[in-house]
């Protein structure tokens, strides 16, 4: 079965409706969930739609894809853990990427779209596409602990971006002129892979949530260069949207940073300064404790400010930190939660976390909303939350995360940090935090330190 031309762009439309009013329902927890239904809703009928075109001769090579993927798909969905999700969400940026660099590619060398606007759509797509690909598989290996996380380069790497940027769009401009000239291709593609590889190298741990947002923009550009290639209307709007939405969103994360959005288009990041040794900062002042004691400054406790972090999803802690909170809240404490937006190591993973273990989105407090209260707070409970409690980004300059801002939990009366050791976090750095002298150290397992907490509660 095919359908006609008017039809197919009726469907898109369609879709590009239900696509904006399932961003609209995002914005809001209340809406979320119809919001991803019916962006899903619009996603499926452009794909059943595309399926009807009539310049599809064979289905084959179709479901055969679709199998695949879906098994893949299957697969990642009941194997990957919360925990992995900034690294499966760097894949599936640098995947859709490679799309987008795939469907340019056939399409050039198919010789389908000989005009200026498709050959300059070609030409985006596969230098986008390709940036977004390679950038996205550093930025997984980095999260995935298989290469460092500190920022990598040389000296001039600067200028060689800069060569191979100016070279890619001088290739660009080279094939509007002279169409079908396959070295040159091939030099746009190599120029814009290894152009991905050194934007991402350079960044380190503490900025990847900006990577990821980032990318996750580029996809979108990619995905929408393509759709002017194939002429598919509905693949402009959803990487319009998808692109739009993403450099949105690492404005605000570059905000919430103190970073500039240009240094991280460019690859340019904070420069670390003199690294500064942990026993410097701790020997002689870490306060250890257990969950009994903790458990008796939080019976006197009136407010009480828990701050996830990545060491709450790596101990799959989000479950027992709500029951410690209902417990909490059952005593007549008041209880809430401050989400710092770069907390976990991809946007939003705190929210995803504690929105899997029900709680209220109303008790989720952004920065610039719990910050003011931390002076009034007589008990903050910091879960893994490392570099985003340093006060190294108030007070040294020399630090590369020097002008983040951060939660300021050191100014409540009691700070408790539960870490399994003094390690630092994805930064590199020591946390003068664990030194101070309203800080209590609860050393263990995330998951396990709370439930001791949440029992020697209810023994109490």
């Amino acid at each position: 079965m095919q359908i006609s031309d008017n039809w197919i762009d009726i469907a898109y439309l369609i879709s590009a409706i239900l696509f904006v009013l399932g961003i609209k329902g995002l914005t809001k927890p209340k809406t979320a969930v119809r919001g991803n239904l019916l962006a899903a809703s619009g996603m499926g009928v452009a794909c059943v739609v595309t399926l009807l075109h009539r310049d599809i001769v064979t289905y084959e090579i179709i479901i055969g894809g679709v199998v695949v993927g879906g098994i893949i798909g299957a697969i990642l969905a009941k194997k990957v853990q919360m925990t992995a999700m900034p690294q499966l969400v760097a894949l599936l940026n640098g995947f859709g990427g490679g799309a987008s660099f795939a469907v340019a590619s056939a399409e050039f060398f198919r010789g389908g779209h000989p005009d200026t606007v498709g050959i300059i759509a070609t030409g985006i797509a596969v230098l986008i596409g390709a940036v977004t690909l390679t950038g996205s598989f550093v930025a997984f290996a980095k999260l995935q602990e298989l290469i460092g996380g500190k920022p990598m380069g040389f000296p001039g790497m600067k200028l060689v971006n800069a060569i191979l940027l100016l070279g890619s769009v001088a290739a660009i401009g080279y094939l509007v002129m002279n169409p079908g000239v396959e070295p040159v291709f091939w030099g746009l593609a190599i120029a814009a892979a290894i152009l991905g590889i050194l934007l991402v190298s350079p960044i380190g741990g503490a900025d990847m949530p900006v990577v990821i947002a980032l990318l996750n923009s580029y996809s979108g550009i990619a995905a929408s260069a393509a759709g002017f290639v194939m002429g598919n209307s509905a693949l402009i709007v959803t990487g319009s949207l998808v692109g739009a939405s993403g450099l949105i969103l690492t404005q605000i994360m570059c905000k919430a940073m103190n970073r500039s959005l240009t240094n991280v288009l460019f690859g340019v990041m904070a420069e670390a300064g003199e690294a500064m040794d942990q026993d410097e900062v701790y020997e002689g002042k870490i306060k250890s404790t257990s969950a009994e004691e903790v458990a008796m400054v939080l019976e006197t406790a009136q407010r009480v400010v828990i701050v996830p972090g990545f060491g709450l999803a790596m101990a799959q802690a989000q479950h027992a930190v709500r029951e410690m909170a209902d417990t909490l809240e059952a005593m007549g404490v008041e209880v809430e939660y401050a989400i710092h937006p770069v907390a976990g190591r991809m946007p939003g993973h705190m929210n995803v976390l504690l929105a899997e273990a029900e709680v209220s989105y109303d008790k989720l407090k952004d920065m610039d909303t719990i910050n003011p209260t931390f002076e009034q707070t007589d008990v903050a409970i910091v879960l893994g939350a490392n570099d985003v409690t340093n006060p190294m980004a108030r007070e040294d300059k020399g630090s590369p995360i020097y002008g983040m801002p951060i939660l300021n939990v050191d100014k409540a009366k009691t700070v408790v940090v539960v870490k399994r050791s003094l390690s630092p976090g994805f930064a590199g750095l020591p946390n003068p935090l664990f030194a101070k002298d309203n800080t209590l150290m609860l050393f263990g397992d995330g998951k396990g330190a709370v439930v001791d907490i949440t029992t020697a509660l209810k023994e109490g």
